[in-house]
């Protein structure tokens, strides 16, 4: 795995408008979690750490580089990135120092990968997992896991067992869940509904087909009586 350099030092917690400072001043407070260690708050500058902080590099291992011996040479992984609700700039960072000869549990993205046998009759490939969580040691945390999908047919679905992860990345689950599946056809209701109205639409021309003719208004007997009906003898 590719390992990235990150400047950083540690940072005052007192008074409390320090950390409002730092972010005037172009930083991003933190704070370091080690495995035996207490939390150390720390300080990094925010464009370096937007630079290691996006969708391909979330779970890259990081090396701090600091002037203080206690952060300087340690390896770190992003635990939770904070940002604000509309910018999206980040507040706060929480990093996880790791130990190199030691597994750890990260989650990966996963990256869907060729054409489903399915799409030929019109199916459509429905990812139900963006990420897989997986136990490895530091070095060998994958970018991400590629998924053949190619074989897939539609209803088919391929499940996290059958994921092929490289070196000692193993997957970690208690349920072997379903990650992506080729979906049927959908149908399109404008068709549908004007298949439907065409009956309607024509039973009109059958009914006058079959019908026979009406009488003509004038054909009514002024004296209530209709054409055909005769009529009462006359009075002598």
């Amino acid at each position: 795995m590719e390992t990235v350099d990150l400047t950083c030092e540690k940072r005052e917690v007192r008074p409390k408008g320090l950390v409002n400072r730092l972010r005037r001043e172009g930083r991003v407070p933190g704070v370091l979690y080690g495995n035996l260690s207490a939390a150390t708050p720390v300080a990094v500058a925010a464009q370096e750490l937007n630079a290691r902080v996006n969708a391909a590099a979330r779970q890259r291992l990081i090396r701090l580089k600091s002037a203080s011996s206690d952060l300087d040479g340690k390896h770190v992984i992003l635990k939770q990135v904070q940002r604000t609700p509309v910018k999206g700039d980040i507040l706060h960072v929480d990093f996880l120092e790791v130990d190199l000869g030691k597994a750890l549990r990260v989650k990966v993205p996963l990256k869907f990968a060729g054409r489903p046998a399915g799409a030929i009759d019109g199916g459509i490939l429905q990812p139900l997992e963006r990420e897989v969580l997986v136990e490895c040691l530091p070095l060998e945390i994958p970018e991400s896991v590629e998924v053949d999908v190619s074989p897939l047919g539609i209803h088919d679905v391929l499940h996290v067992s059958a994921l092929r992860f490289t070196g000692n990345v193993r997957p970690i689950f208690d349920t072997d869940y379903p990650v992506v599946t080729v979906l049927p056809p959908t149908v399109a209701e404008v068709p549908a509904a004007a298949a439907e109205a065409a009956p309607e639409e024509a039973a009109p021309a059958e009914g006058a087909a079959g019908a026979a003719p009406a009488q003509p208004p004038a054909a009514e007997g002024a004296g209530g009586q209709t054409a055909g009906t005769q009529p009462g003898a006359k009075k002598s």
